[in-house]
């Protein structure tokens, strides 16, 4: 029962910083459940013996500690934001200053959820986007930290896009999503596999595609993208169906290019040379989520 706008907007942004403090938890946690299990499979299809964990390892044990002392943080020092100024950003037991990006997580989590209960207030549809928000989010610093795209996280976005499609949470129509699944994975699989055939025969006759190879291998340091990608733009179809696409990816690839050669220029890029796409799909699909696909083309010029 809705008590007042106020109420309202304070419950949406205090879930958001809870949330935003579960997924420092995930975005740290999960690639390493992830590769704990690879390593698993592996040793399973080789015939070799498992090594047993010395202990119980996923989203909710153990406790968080202390990266520098190992400091169990109790309840009070677990307050989203709150407790990170309290501590002066520093460690209780050992004080070693703590990350800035956990409160910043929180803290652009909270906001996220405040002005998804601004529009929608706390109802499904606000709830619907207030969760769209929190997983792009955890999948932008996964895929920034790792260039890991988890099926955990893109494939539930996906298909919660569809049910928010179905009870009309969303103002796309079901076939829409549906078919905007459909254009967003099978687009950037076309776009890989061309990149793919120009790696191994370019044609320096056309420019069109030497400047598109250029863009590409510059801005992201690889030949092709990772199926994470296919399945990360297969959402956000869900979300705004397959008229949105075109939109968001001209966006993302634009900030991606732009960013991977700033990067570049400035000897910035990690070991190997890349920049991850996910993060540039994220930030694209929030910013469609807030001005609409229909504002980013016209932004354009389109």
């Amino acid at each position: 029962m809705l008590v007042s706008p106020g109420f309202d907007l304070g419950l949406m942004a205090v879930l958001g910083l809870l949330v935003g403090s579960f997924l420092n938890v995930v975005i740290h946690r999960l690639p390493l459940m992830l590769e704990a299990q690879w390593k698993s499979d592996c040793a399973e299809l080789c015939g070799q013996p498992e090594t047993e964990p010395t202990e119980a390892f996923n989203l909710s044990v153990p406790r968080s500690r202390c990266p520098h002392c190992g400091h169990a943080i109790v309840w009070h020092e677990n307050i989203p934001v709150l407790s990170y100024l309290l501590l002066r950003g520093k460690c209780s037991a050992c004080a070693k200053p703590i990350a800035l990006r956990y409160p910043a997580v929180e803290l652009v989590c909270g906001l996220l959820f405040l002005y998804c209960g601004a529009q929608w207030g706390f109802t499904p549809t606000g709830l619907a986007w207030s969760g769209f928000c929190a997983c792009l989010l955890a999948l932008a610093l996964i895929d920034w930290d790792t260039t890991l795209l988890p099926d955990d996280i893109t494939l539930p976005l996906l298909w919660a896009g569809l049910l928010a499609a179905l009870l009309q949470w969303t103002p796309v129509a079901l076939p829409a999503a549906v078919w905007g699944v459909i254009a967003g994975y099978a687009s950037l699989w076309l776009v890989n596999a061309g990149f793919k055939l120009l790696k191994g025969e370019r044609h320096p006759t056309h420019p069109v595609w030497d400047l598109a190879w250029w863009l590409h291998r510059h801005a992201t340091g690889k030949d092709g993208m990772g199926f994470g990608d296919f399945k990360l733009f297969a959402a956000l179809g869900a979300w705004f169906g397959w008229q949105g696409l075109v939109p968001i990816i001209l966006m993302a690839s634009v900030l991606g290019a732009v960013t991977g050669i700033a990067m570049k220029f400035s000897s910035g890029l990690r070991e190997g040379g890349y920049v991850p796409f996910g993060p540039f799909l994220s930030g694209a699909g929030v910013t469609a989520m807030v001005v609409g696909p229909a504002a980013m083309l016209r932004a354009v010029g389109l």
